[in-house]
């Protein structure tokens, strides 16, 4: 698993950073929505204006620890990305990239 991006949480819930791979470098926000059903997402992934992105409030079984489960999709991207934004140091939030 490789990271790529980096969050810092505000007051708010909104989450603001940088996605960064080989082909991708956008400044991005994820921002908590209301849910419209047991479904829906919990987050929305915003660049530029454009969302690309969705993510589900999660917990980890054997901690507890809440995670956001993300899935960013582009018609750019060959395939959609799979992440999770975990809590790391000092207030920063990884973004993890999974297959």
């Amino acid at each position: 698993m490789a990271q790529i991006g980096s969050f810092i949480r505000g007051e708010n819930g909104i989450y603001t950073g940088e996605i960064r791979t080989l082909t991708l470098r956008v400044k991005a926000t994820i921002r908590p929505v209301e849910r419209e059903n047991d479904k829906a997402p919990d987050h929305r992934v915003n660049a530029g204006g454009v969302e690309f992105g969705a993510g589900w409030t999660k917990a980890a079984r054997e901690t507890g620890a809440e995670y956001l489960s993300l899935k960013l999709d582009d018609p750019s991207f060959p395939a959609p990305i799979y992440a999770t934004l975990t809590q790391g140091d000092e207030g920063e939030h990884k973004l993890i990239w999974s297959r």
